[in-house]
């Protein structure tokens, strides 16, 4: 395996598991429920859609040289769109979405994003 992919790889393991747990730990701090609002299942997509754009902007980082910010944008666009086909739905179903739906979705988007950003950037300028 590449070691740009195995690098990126173990660092979004790492980072997710350590908020997944703190975030479980703030939640019972607060005496919420450790497992609803699809936690786990936000935690898993995000995670696993991070690891797909980042292995495919590097397979198509020599056909798509000029391309790959463009690529990478569509990808935010593309969370988006599964956000909304997979929990919008549910977080709405009692016509309210509250703190810990919110923070059950965008808590594994904001820290997959960044490590992938991060990533991608210290990718990228060693190809320049």
């Amino acid at each position: 395996m590449n070691k740009t992919i195995s690098t990126f790889l173990l660092r979004i393991t790492l980072i997710i598991g350590l908020v997944f747990i703190g975030h479980l730990l703030v939640l019972d701090f607060l005496d919420s429920p450790l497992f609803n609002d699809k936690i786990v299942l936000a935690y898993i997509v995000n995670t696993v859609f991070a690891i797909v754009v980042f292995i495919g902007l590097f397979l198509f980082r020599e056909k798509f040289k000029n391309r790959l910010g463009f690529l990478f944008l569509f990808a935010s666009m593309a969370k988006f769109a599964l956000f909304l086909l997979l929990f919008n739905t549910s977080y709405k179903s009692d016509g309210i979405v509250s703190p810990t739906e919110l923070f059950a979705f965008f808590i594994p988007y904001f820290f997959t994003l960044s490590v992938e950003v991060f990533s991608l950037s210290k990718w990228l300028n060693k190809l320049e």
